[in-house]
């Protein structure tokens, strides 16, 4: 690792170091990252917590840091983090992970409060897309479902060209199941199944158990189908992707 596997746009804030710690932080910056992606939580917060401590007032660091503490359920010391990001880049690209933080902490109202906050409409498309599914979750947490339906009903979900709006159509088909309208969300589990060419969602599962298919591995060489005697329950928890 050398550093310069980071965005040009994190470079341009390192410039703010001395040419010695700007390439000492770059590089705990890549390897929090390569940690959090191998699931290696304990390395990817120590690396995330020496960036910080070396350039504390540098954007990248502190979301580096947030974003290790999201996924370790942390959401008190994310949203801390997310905020400073804020703070000190002015831009509110975080605001659907401070606001699923929010619903975290079962600030709900909260939540709600600041995903209605004019930095909303400033929001890129995905990271709109984004916000969709996490105020989805928190109605969703509230029991209200029809809500947690209409929050999903952004122009996305009909466009189907942008980058993880698979995510919205599986979450969308998600709130269909729970709103018991099993053969609309058929429709919508397959969209996602078409979408998510990475097979970051269990959508294709999904329809086998709506189907009433049960796939169970009976050893290496069997591929039986045994039909499954219940029907499935739906339970999405809407929460965004960490970037």
């Amino acid at each position: 690792m050398t550093g310069k596997e980071l965005d040009r746009s994190v470079h341009v804030q390192l410039r703010t170091l001395s040419k010695e710690n700007a390439e000492g932080v770059a590089k705990h910056l890549v390897m929090a990252a390569v940690q959090l992606e191998a699931d290696d939580i304990e390395a990817a917060l120590a690396h995330a917590e020496t960036a910080v401590r070396r350039a504390g007032r540098v954007p990248a660091a502190r979301e580096a840091l947030g974003m290790v503490a999201y996924r370790m359920g942390d959401f008190a010391r994310a949203l801390n983090e997310f905020r400073t990001v804020r703070r000190l880049s002015g831009s509110s690209h975080l605001l659907p992970l401070m606001v699923d933080c929010e619903r975290g902490l079962g600030r709900h109202s909260r939540a709600l409060e600041l995903a209605a906050t004019p930095e909303a409409r400033t929001l890129a498309d995905d990271e709109r897309l984004e916000l969709a599914i996490v105020v989805s979750g928190v109605r969703r947490d509230l029991g209200q479902l029809d809500a947690a339906l209409l929050a999903l009903q952004v122009p996305a979900l009909k466009r189907g060209s942008k980058a993880g709006v698979h995510r919205l159509h599986y979450a969308y088909a998600d709130t269909l199941v729970a709103l018991g309208r099993v053969d609309e969300a058929r429709e919508w589990f397959q969209k996602a199944v078409e979408g998510d060419i990475e097979n970051e969602t269990d959508a294709v599962e999904r329809l086998d158990e709506l189907d009433g298919i049960d796939l169970t591995d009976l050893g290496p060489d069997e591929d039986d189908v045994v039909p499954s005697p219940e029907p499935p329950s739906a339970e999405g928890d809407g929460r965004p992707t960490p970037a």
